[in-house]
């Protein structure tokens, strides 16, 4: 059962979601913005924040300042890959590395419908690439939530294709994995209190545009996964991208690849953001997880 809290939270977004329904892309982008600000405020005493320049995009490795870091995240967050900039990643990116102690790349890859498919994805490799400039691929997760969550597996079928080492582990959180929105979704439409299918269509066609919605890089879905690295996915039971998680893990398991899916009851699309109490298990889960790579003498920087 979903907790009290997490139920007042969920009513008072029900009611919001109107608006926010209603608010042009920039409008959207600046409140995520906003909104991940406030949280880096608050971790000024435990993560410090480093800015670089990538080709054609903005990064930051978030840096837990207490004790000593010997592995990595690639961070690719949320937006439907139409919202969310660097200091959106910023905020989760930071609280992941206050968490796991690992560094973190957060990633401000670049927007559609300015910058379609495959710019997400050229974006997606070169933070890999920059990551591995410090650390070998085996000390090295990747994590994301709902359109980052898929393009995590999406970056990790490109790095098979391309013969690259592949990271260690990847968790995504209420992952988009199927792009073409081809599923009946009405029960669940009618449980999300934040999506609705009618919204999660024009953001695909803002980012795929022409391209094949099937394309694996764009709903990896569809993608040979054999081989890829252990997966842990976390979703709500209350959310209309719920099959994309199930269906994606059973996929995996299929392919022979090791996959953890944690469904929580009566929770909604990444609540691991939400100041609620399920947010704190999911991210101990996460921490939990990802602590099976931590290396037994330390090393593994470069």
């Amino acid at each position: 059962m979903p907790s009290l809290i997490s139920t007042i939270l969920r009513g008072q977004i029900k009611l919001l979601n109107p608006i926010i329904s209603g608010a042009t892309l920039e409008q959207t982008r600046k409140g995520q913005d906003a909104l991940a600000k406030l949280g880096t405020r608050a971790m000024e005493n435990s993560v410090a924040f480093h800015d670089l320049r990538l080709p054609n995009f903005d990064a930051a490795w978030a840096i837990p300042l207490a004790g000593r870091v010997t592995q990595a995240i690639v961070y690719l967050h949320g937006g439907a890959y139409a919202a969310g900039g660097l200091d959106y990643a910023k905020g989760f990116g930071g609280l992941l590395a206050q968490a796991t102690g690992r560094a973190v790349l957060c990633v401000g890859y670049r927007l559609a419908p300015e910058y379609p498919y495959p710019a997400a994805l050229e974006d997606a490799v070169d933070s890999y690439r920059e990551a591995l400039l410090r650390y070998a691929p085996g000390d090295i997760a990747l994590v994301g939530e709902s359109a980052g969550g898929g393009l995590c597996y999406a970056l990790a079928l490109y790095l098979k294709e391309q013969g690259m080492e592949l990271p260690a582990r990847i968790v995504a959180v209420s992952p988009w994995t199927d792009l073409t929105m081809s599923r009946e979704v009405a029960e669940l439409e009618k449980l999300d209190p934040l999506l609705t299918r009618e919204g999660l269509d024009h953001y695909a066609h803002l980012y795929a545009g022409r391209h094949d919605r099937q394309n694996p890089l764009i709903s990896p879905l569809f993608g040979d996964l054999h081989g890829l690295p252990p997966s842990l996915i976390i979703a709500g039971s209350h959310e209309i991208l719920l099959d994309d998680s199930r269906l994606l893990a059973e996929r995996l398991r299929q392919a022979g690849c090791d996959c953890q899916l944690y469904v929580e009851e009566g929770l909604w699309h990444v609540y691991v953001l939400y100041p609620v109490p399920e947010a704190k298990e999911a991210m101990r889960m996460t921490v939990d997880y990802l602590a099976q790579d931590a290396p037994e003498h330390g090393g593994g920087q470069r």
